[in-house]
């Protein structure tokens, strides 16, 4: 929603809106920069809708009885989903649509830097904000380039994804997550059917098997070739068709999500090499693998992974450091998505962490709404500690500072992981600055 409301910001529209996380004194920056662009804040009660509105704009976690919804509605007003926004603007563009149950995010701010570094001045739109953007006073999920090509994250959260008729699509990879993998499929298979080309990532079976006579890209298909990878916890190196490529990001994760990047930047006639500056000089992501600080031989980074598989990646980035023990932080977001990848979350624990590493989880975040709160975090971390992990559960967040710097030696990586608060960044630098 805030990156659609920067674009029409950015084109001189009229836009206003509300978050009830600014009412509750959170995410303040977003605010500021919001005001800063001209658009109008309103608490989230009703007031910001009147005789003047000519539209209501919501995302899916705005349930009917909101405030505005109802004013909207008494007052006549048109109402609409973000998805129907943000279809409009992809249907009008020449759009990059990135699609995939993890890397969106990534794989979006990868396509954008390699896009500017070929000179095609592109403009992008996407959940998670380009630290590179935010380096230029922007809130950092939305900009507005001279160029004709538009890059997206296509969200498949909600379904909405359909919606969307892009030039190009890129499917990276299907694992459960917000829906189960048959539904995913479905809504992947119609996506790609939307697009004028689509490309699969070949080394995710999963996503090959639903496309499996579309454009492939991989490690070794379609055309590509991936070598001389050198992985540590904090950067990578590889060649790609023998060019070289230096990534300030971890994983084999990443290099996959780099030559995804790669494979649509292509298509729009973006050299390798080209692509390899835009990459070398990669800011990232706002809370992906974003390295807080090192105190007294201890680093801290903070990250947005949240399901099953981006928390198994991640794990397995930080195990490339041998010997280095972690102290995993998860927050999981939600208590229906928790309850939903409760038995697939055990797993990526139980497997992911390595003997001596701990797992510690404070409540699930809760944002507010109606739900039912029937799971709770210790039923995570019990279950991971009869795996036969370290696991402990703490009902106040609060109390992980103190605990964090009571177990955290030399060597160690406290990992925050979690997603959706925007809180937790804060909370990464509050353990780096606990450390004795």
């Amino acid at each position: 929603m805030s990156a659609l409301a920067q674009a029409a910001a950015m084109e001189g529209r009229a836009v206003s809106g509300s978050d009830r996380d600014f009412d509750r004194g959170r995410n303040l920056g977003v605010k500021e920069a919001l005001l800063k662009l001209g658009v109008g804040i309103f608490p989230q009660d009703g007031s910001g809708v009147g005789p003047g509105t000519a539209e209501l704009a919501l995302s899916t976690a705005i349930e009917d009885t909101n405030p505005e919804v109802l004013k909207a509605k008494e007052l006549g007003v048109k109402i609409s989903h973000r998805s129907e926004l943000l279809a409009a603007r992809v249907n009008e563009s020449d759009t990059i649509a990135v699609a995939g149950t993890s890397g969106k995010s990534t794989v979006a701010a990868m396509l954008f830097a390699v896009l500017e570094a070929g000179g095609l001045e592109p403009s992008i739109i996407t959940g998670g904000a380009l630290v590179a953007l935010q380096e230029r006073g922007l809130i950092g999920n939305a900009f507005r380039g001279k160029g004709r090509v538009l890059v997206v994250e296509a969200d498949e959260s909600d379904g909405t994804i359909v919606r969307y008729r892009p030039k190009t699509g890129v499917l990276l990879n299907i694992s459960k997550d917000h829906k189960d993998v048959e539904v995913l499929n479905k809504i992947f298979a119609e996506f790609a059917a939307n697009c004028g080309r689509v490309l699969v990532n070949a080394d995710d079976a999963p996503a090959l098997a639903v496309l499996p006579a579309a454009e492939k890209f991989g490690f070794r298909a379609g055309g590509w070739q991936v070598s001389d990878m050198e992985l540590s916890p904090f950067s990578s190196s590889f060649s790609v068709n023998g060019v070289p490529f230096e990534l300030p990001a971890p994983g084999r994760y990443n290099i996959e999500n780099a030559l995804a990047a790669c494979a649509a930047a292509a298509a729009y006639g973006v050299p390798l090499a080209a692509c390899a500056a835009g990459l070398k000089n990669f800011r990232g992501v706002e809370r992906r693998f974003v390295l807080v600080g090192e105190k007294n031989g201890v680093t801290v980074i903070d990250d947005y992974a949240h399901n099953p598989a981006k928390i198994a990646a991640l794990l397995t980035a930080l195990h490339q450091a041998p010997g280095r023990r972690v102290l995993a932080v998860y927050q999981p977001h939600g208590f229906t998505p928790t309850r939903h990848l409760k038995a697939e979350l055990i797993e990526s624990f139980a497997s992911g962490l390595n003997p001596g590493d701990q797992l510690i989880m404070p409540e699930i975040y809760y944002a507010g709404g109606t739900v039912t709160k029937n799971i709770s975090s210790k039923d995570i971390s019990d279950a991971v500690a009869a795996r036969g992990r370290s696991a402990a559960f703490y009902e106040s967040r609060a109390e992980i500072p103190a605990v964090i710097a009571k177990t955290a030696r030399p060597g160690d990586i406290v990992a925050v992981i979690g997603a959706r608060d925007a809180t937790l960044a804060a909370f990464a630098g509050q353990l780096l600055a606990a450390l004795p």
